[in-house]
Parts: C-alpha cells; structure tokens; sequence
C-alpha cells in the first residue's frame, strides 16, 4: 500500500499573531513543521510526503527540510486562498493514483507513530477515516447570546488530523467541490457531502493544533513531560 502524506503549511496564522508563519516557530528549540515532518520521515507507513507552502515561505521551507535530512518530501505544492485549495493543490502533484492520502496540519506538532498507523489500518471498508476525542465539557447550541439547548456530548466527537482517504475519493471530492464553488474546511467534510463514508477512530488528546501563542506554553510542557517519561 503506497501512502502519500500531505502536509497542509500555508495557513495565514493570524490568530497566532506572529509576522512568520507559526509553523516556523520552534517548540524546544525545533520548528512546528520540522517536528511533523520528521515523525512523518521516520514513519515505515508513508512512502511520500508533500508539504504545502505559500510562495514567501517556500525558500525558508526547503531550506529547513534541506537542513533537518528530510528524505521523503519529494515535492511541495502551491498554497491557495482556502485550505482546502491548498490540498487540492497537493492532490495533483500525487502521481501514484491509487495512493492512500494522509492528511495532517503542520500545526499539529506531536503526531505520534500509533496514529499514523491506526488510521492507514483502519481504511478498509470505508471512505475516509479521521481520528477524535470525546468532548470533555458540556456543549450548548447558542444563538444572539442565548443557549439555545445543551447538546449529548455521548454522541460528539472533536476530530482532528490525520484524516485517510484513497486518492480517488479525496480528489474526486474537491474537484467536484472545485466545480460547484463549495468551501469546506475540513477534509471529512468534503467526503461526507458527496455521500462518502466515514470512519471515526479514537484520537489522542496529546495531538493538540497550534494555533495561539498560549498553545505554545502547553506545547512546551507536553514535550518536557514526554522527555522525562523517557528517561
């Protein structure tokens, strides 16, 4: 089974609040896109990975994939408008086309081995597998400032990246997508609106998104506390 990787790192940041883009930011003296992508590397399940990048990051991006022996990252695609642009961009760099596609943020710093594996396993049967975590606090649909009800958060779940398809379910949704000007941000999304179906795996609470500077101090601790666990 060839698996190809995408890694979706053209994003604007704006919530991050910094002039780079955030995955150049160094979480224990490493950059976000750096730590992704070496799990990505190491990992005997993908055979090829293309990291999306806009065209202002995209010397200082191979520069830091030449530098850190990145050896699967054979291409890198055109960041678009939207995030799903980006990984239709992506998308039709991929010459294997029966290829199993990974997606997965590049702002999701601690992928772990476990679930790369778990979710390529888990695509039989199915369109699409993406992986979650059961909500832990009480939801409530709210309008004008109101609560409206207070959702069963037993049948809610927060999914996340990696998200798994076959190429030609991914790629013939966000052509269709493409076509009929629909924008979805989630990649599942897109899969469920053209009937696809989708297989919901346990997650991992570890796999947090960067996305505010205040991650960055959370990120920081669950890396010093895997550090010591390892010693």
């Amino acid at each position: 089974m060839y698996t190809t990787a995408i890694v979706p790192a053209a994003g604007s940041g704006s919530r991050f609040g910094s002039v780079t883009n955030k995955v150049f930011h160094p979480i224990g003296g490493r950059p976000i896109l750096i730590r992704v992508l070496e799990i990505l590397d190491t990992s005997w399940t993908i055979d090829e990975v293309i990291v999306v990048l806009k065209d202002s990051d995209k010397t200082a991006g191979l520069a830091l994939i030449g530098k850190n022996g990145i050896s699967k990252v054979k291409k890198t695609a055109k960041g678009g408008q939207t995030r799903q642009e980006s990984v239709h961009n992506a998308l039709k760099l991929i010459d294997n086309k029966d290829s199993v596609v990974l997606i997965h943020d590049a702002a999701r710093p601690f992928l772990s081995q476990e679930l790369i594996i778990s979710t390529v396993q888990s695509l039989e049967g199915c369109d699409g597998v993406v992986s979650a975590v059961r909500l832990k606090d009480t939801i409530k649909e709210v309008k004008d400032g109101f609560a409206l009800k207070t959702l069963n958060r037993d049948t809610l779940a927060a999914v996340a990246t990696p998200q798994v398809f076959h190429y030609g379910v991914i790629f013939d949704a966000y052509e269709r997508a493409a076509a009929q000007g629909l924008n979805f941000t989630d990649d599942t999304s897109a899969v469920e609106h053209y009937g696809g179906r989708i297989k919901i795996i346990p997650g991992d609470y570890n796999n947090i998104k960067i996305t505010t500077p205040e991650d960055i101090v959370f990120a920081d601790y669950l890396l010093s506390a895997t550090t010591k666990r390892r010693r």
